[in-house]
């Protein structure tokens, strides 16, 4: 395992300097946030951006994400010229040596939260999602809801052919995708890490397809390759408490390429809030997580994910540096824990 940080390049408050400063920290996780999905991506903007990670001693490792055009997700006849357009940006990810994708098949948006700034006791601010407030609004379009992605230039007939797609047609268009773009990424020595839904159920009535131990299953079986695989989100997988986080990553720890770590603080069902890294602050055991990823033989990239705003920082919500630091310190000193307490019993 190795810490990686996100940073979302010349708009970021967060200089790398700073990311670098951060005990432990090896790699960069970013992309070109204002490149569409129908575009090529410029290699000068691509080397650039590798040339200012590199200045400061890290990495650029992980792309997440380049995002999959809608009209590949509702599999309409325009696909395969998007389809194209996603394997020369993997063949270009290739030539610069970047080695992972990080990348989500979700309907219309990206993850969503209802507040993205709700009061906790110790003055901090942090993310949070009440499904109530979905059902009491089952149009997207009339939601006056917070969401990482905004929803109001979407057209009214992306809306309608979203609501007439079911779940089963989404999943053949993803496979239809990912027998496209795997042998590419082969290829490229690109490894493909597909994001779990996030929360992991259906938001107004749009189908997600992976939510649970069952989906990464099928989704690791729709093209068996080394290439399709996994980001293991513990903060998405871990809203529902059905799921087993240990388990999942016992069973699918060879095809995790990348991993979220993050927590959350369950309060009713299908209610939750992003809480601080420590296991007393939220639901997810990250002790255990770690050492499952430890058992597995996890070598990839491995970053803290959203987290509070705390201390007075502004900025993008749940990407603060301070929480995300403190959170990347937990992570280590629970690797350097297992790792400790494994050379131990190793000298018995």
């Amino acid at each position: 395992m190795h810490l990686s940080f996100r940073w979302f390049g010349a708009d970021d408050p967060i200089p790398l300097a700073y990311i670098r400063q951060i005990p432990g920290m090896v790699s960069v996780v970013t992309a070109l946030y204002d490149a569409p999905a129908s575009q090529v991506w410029p290699r000068a903007r691509l080397t650039a951006i590798k040339e200012q990670i590199e200045a400061v001693g890290l990495r650029f490792e992980v792309v997440e994400s380049i995002p999959v055009h809608e009209d590949i997700k509702l599999g309409r006849p325009a696909r395969d010229a998007y389809i194209d357009v996603y394997c020369q940006n993997l063949r270009l990810l290739g030539e610069l040596d970047v080695s992972v994708l990080c990348y989500n098949f979700m309907p219309l948006f990206n993850w969503f939260r209802t507040d993205l700034a709700m009061a906790l006791p110790d003055g901090s601010t942090t993310m949070a999602y009440n499904h109530s407030e979905i059902e009491a609004t089952p149009d997207p379009w009339s939601a006056n809801l917070p969401a990482y992605w905004p929803l109001d230039d979407s057209p009214d007939e992306l809306k309608a052919a979203y609501l007439s797609i079911t779940e089963e047609a989404l999943w053949q268009n993803l496979a239809y995708f990912l027998q496209a773009i795997v042998p590419v990424a082969a290829e490229a020595n690109v490894r493909l890490a597909m994001h779990p839904d996030d929360p992991p159920w259906s938001i107004f009535g749009l189908p997600r397809i992976l939510c649970n131990e069952d989906d990464l299953a099928r989704l690791l079986r729709l093209v068996d390759s080394p290439y399709n695989g996994l980001t293991f989100c513990t903060g998405s997988l871990g809203a529902d408490p059905t799921n087993d986080l240990p388990r999942m990553i016992h069973r699918f720890g060879d095809r995790i390429h990348f991993a979220h770590c993050r927590n959350v603080r369950r309060t009713g069902e299908r209610v939750f809030y992003e809480s601080a890294h420590p296991i007393e602050y939220g639901d997810v055991d990250l002790p255990a997580v770690m050492k499952a990823l430890y058992d597995v033989g996890f070598e990839g990239p491995l970053r803290p994910d959203h987290g509070r705003m705390i201390w007075g920082e502004t900025g993008i919500p749940g990407y603060g540096l301070y929480e995300r630091a403190l959170g990347a310190m937990y992570l280590r000193g629970l690797w350097d824990g297992i790792l400790t307490g494994c050379s131990a019993a190793a000298h018995g």
